[in-house]
């Protein structure tokens, strides 16, 4: 999009001006009212508006494009914009009160030669505090709808997704001895803080609250916390004999297994069990039957984070489903605040601050690198050629599927890149590929131009040296 500033909107606030392309107009009018974009004629009020930016901000994001209506049954899409930008000035004073211009919310007008007018776009981002519409209310974007969270519940519901309260600071109805004199307890203080007394640390770390453990306290300190707050900190390990998208009672392989204890107990023995039951599976490979092998890091760290970041509030086990050619890991409650599965690597939040801090005090503790846990699965699946995990965020969990797929060959991955790029250099192949040797990737460029599939770029050595695609040679 080529971009200009229109300064006859300074009368409100500097918006900028797009003139779009035919296949960018084209993109727009493919969309439709859902999720992630809604379309509203000029003529509706900003108040109303409002509902869906809310609503937006509230969920995963979005766009709103003011100016175009949705066509009926079928009918194309009727772009009927603003006649001059100043003409949107009470949309933007409007959404200014409430959304302000910044990293959470961007407006944009966008024209096209042939169409009329100018189309009003507001980008809204997932926020990382619940937003409230003009009339007070909190929205949040359910398919073409925002929802009002006009119940105490459903507010208290948004705040904990959103990581303004969680659930982990809620005292628990039972004795303080619970926490105060487990075995879990005592261990942990002989080998961490032999000089104080359970409950005055235990009340520093704020784990106790109105003289009641808090969720965080049972949940890291009772020996069985699962008999306290019972579907709320369990795990459960599945194993399904089939590749399909889903199991079945006919493909599961037993019983499910439940792991139970403290968090820390529960993590050490999730991945021990998922471990163990992985060991038994063979894939058909080159050379017949092989053991499927997936990283332990990766199970490590997936059913670490799945356990410390969970949402406490929804009753639910942690659920380790493995299948013949993956592992799935649903962790209970939505990614809070800012977090979508697209940043989720570099964007940090912890929904359970206290449990995430203080099990970090542990000996050997399960989240030894605060914060890296996911990067490390990550850069483990690739270090065995491994496509990397996915994260899928559904209407109550986060689903973590770590599947055994290989990724391309290096050489794939070359030829791949030389079909869309003249040239490419050692360390930009090494990006790619996940190589972290320079004379390994020169070997593959050998083999490569071996078969005569590359050569070097002439003029170029040392450093600046690169390869492209071998040209035809004459006959």
């Amino acid at each position: 999009m080529n971009r200009k500033m229109n300064k006859s909107q300074r009368t409100c606030m500097p918006i900028d001006v797009s003139q779009i392309t035919d296949a960018q107009l084209e993109q727009v009018f493919t969309y439709k009212e859902g999720h992630f974009f809604d379309l509203k004629a000029k003529e509706i009020k900003p108040a109303k508006l409002t509902k869906t930016i809310s609503g937006f901000a509230n969920a995963d994001g979005g766009e709103l494009y003011i100016g175009i209506a949705e066509g009926q049954a079928g009918a194309p899409h009727d772009w009927n914009g603003f006649a001059d930008p100043e003409d949107a000035n009470g949309h933007l004073q409007c959404f200014e009160e409430l959304f302000p211009l910044g990293g959470d919310y961007s407006y944009c007008f966008l024209t096209h030669p042939k169409e009329t007018g100018y189309v009003l776009q507001v980008i809204v981002s997932k926020t990382k505090a619940p937003v409230k519409a003009s009339d007070g209310i909190c929205y949040l974007r359910r398919g073409a709808q925002s929802l009002p969270q006009n119940t105490e519940a459903k507010l208290r519901l948004l705040e904990r997704n959103k990581g303004v309260t969680s659930f982990e600071n809620e005292p628990v109805s039972t004795d303080l001895d619970t926490i105060c004199n487990s075995a879990t307890t005592i261990g942990f203080m002989l080998d961490v803080v032999p000089t104080s007394e359970p409950e005055v640390w235990l009340k520093k770390q704020e784990l106790i609250k109105d003289s009641k453990p808090t969720v965080a306290g049972v949940v890291l300190f009772a020996d069985l916390p699962q008999a306290v707050l019972p579907k709320r900190c369990g795990n459960k390990v599945y194993r399904y004999r089939t590749a399909d998208k889903e199991g079945t009672r006919d493909t599961l392989v037993g019983l499910p297994q439940s792991v139970e204890g403290s968090a820390y107990d529960i993590i050490k023995g999730a991945v021990r069990l998922t471990q163990e039951t992985i060991n038994g599976i063979q894939i058909l490979g080159d050379d017949g039957l092989e053991p499927v092998a997936y990283p332990t890091e990766t199970l490590h760290e997936v059913i670490t984070n799945a356990v410390l970041h969970r949402d406490y509030g929804n009753a639910d086990d942690v659920h380790v489903r493995i299948f013949d050619n993956r592992v799935e890991v649903e962790s209970p409650g939505r990614l809070p605040a800012h977090i979508t599965p697209k940043n989720i690597l570099k964007e940090r939040f912890a929904r359970n601050g206290n449990i995430v801090r203080v099990i970090n005090k542990f000996p050997d503790p399960p989240n030894k690198d605060v914060g890296e846990g996911l990067n490390t699965a990550f850069e483990a699946m690739r270090t065995l050629n491994l496509k990397p995990p996915i994260i899928v965020e559904t209407d109550n969990s986060v689903v973590v599927q770590i599947k055994h797929e290989k990724l391309a060959s290096a050489e794939d991955v070359v030829m791949e890149y030389l079909d869309q790029n003249p040239l490419i250099t050692n360390r930009v192949a090494r990006g790619l590929t996940g190589i972290h040797s320079e004379n390994s990737m020169k070997n593959v460029f050998n083999r490569l131009r071996d078969r005569e599939l590359i050569e070097q770029v002439p003029g170029r050595s040392g450093f600046a040296s690169a390869w492209q695609k071998a040209r035809k040679k004459k006959k």
